[in-house]
């Protein structure tokens, strides 16, 4: 069997980049965190962490970081079936977008006990390659799979609305809506992953606009997109829920009031851990019935 240690010594240096914070982690020193990396990749007979600013795994290296992420897991499952087992609260790791995480998640994982989250926050176009890597147990994402050795569950749609202030309204849009006033109107882009802007864009304009033809800030924030539209810096697609209270007080409008962007987002996780995460799993899918639409 692989010592617990060396493997929480391996999952430290990789998700916190150095050999000094994992030791800050784990309550050692920082030489007894290189021992212990050292004792596993001899065992294993190949290099697990590439060192550098910060430290990486490997491909081997995230694969024992997956097995150990599984082995904490299921030990927790065991506390629901066996009484005396005694444990702290669990480490899981999951990758969820942020919109979804400033608007119907956080709720969620505030009503579980037992687990340390340990949130990567990504676009929901690419979340579920950090779930295909083995970085995450599970992963709020836009894509419905299917993922080797994982199952998916629906969450629901999560709506957008275009918006900005009515001075920016005033200003850019005078004439409409149209090709030429968004070729020209500064958009907000959370970033380089995001294309939700391009998507509602290319849909409006019939493909007349693209990508590369308007201009945008990059703010990777989602209450930054919100405080940015209010104070005319750019439009933006916004989540509905986020906007509603400064569309009912007509600080903010939305641009084409008939054309929102609905995402429909999924709930995958690996099947060996989804015992032990059923907790998190029933309150993600109840949250989300709430606020999502079907």
């Amino acid at each position: 069997m692989l010592d617990p240690h060396h493997l929480a010594a391996l999952a430290a240096i990789h998700r916190r980049g150095s050999f000094d914070l994992a030791a800050a982690e784990l309550h050692v020193t920082p030489s007894a965190i290189s021992q212990r990396l050292k004792a596993l990749e001899e065992r294993i007979g190949a290099l697990l962490i590439r060192r550098g600013q910060p430290c990486q795994a490997t491909a081997q290296g995230l694969r024992l970081i997956h097995h150990f992420d599984a082995l904490t897991l299921m030990e927790k499952a065991l506390q629901a079936d066996l009484p005396g087992v005694q444990a702290g609260p669990v480490p899981v790791r999951i990758a969820v977008n942020a919109d979804s995480l400033a608007t119907w998640v956080i709720p969620a994982l505030a009503t579980l006990d037992g687990f340390l989250f340990d949130i990567v926050i990504d676009d929901q176009d690419v979340s579920q390659d950090w779930l295909r890597r083995g970085e995450v147990v599970a992963a709020v994402t836009g894509h419905p799979g299917p993922l080797q050795g994982c199952e998916t569950l629906p969450l629901g749609r999560l709506r957008y609305l275009a918006t900005a202030s009515p001075a920016y309204a005033a200003r850019w849009f005078a004439q409409g809506v149209t090709a030429d006033s968004l070729s020209r109107a500064p958009a907000l882009t959370f970033s380089d992953k995001d294309r939700l802007q391009d998507q509602w864009v290319e849909r409006v304009t019939h493909g007349k606009v693209a990508r590369s033809d308007f201009p945008s800030h990059r703010l990777a924030s989602s209450q930054g997109f919100v405080d940015a539209c209010l104070h005319g810096l750019g439009w933006a697609l916004n989540p509905e829920s986020l906007v509603a209270p400064h569309l009912a007080t007509e600080r903010l409008v939305t641009l084409l009031p008939d054309e929102p962007l609905d995402v429909a987002l999924h709930w995958q996780f690996a099947r060996l851990t989804a015992p032990a995460i059923k907790p998190l799993t029933d309150a993600l899918r109840s949250a989300a019935a709430r606020a999502l639409l079907p």
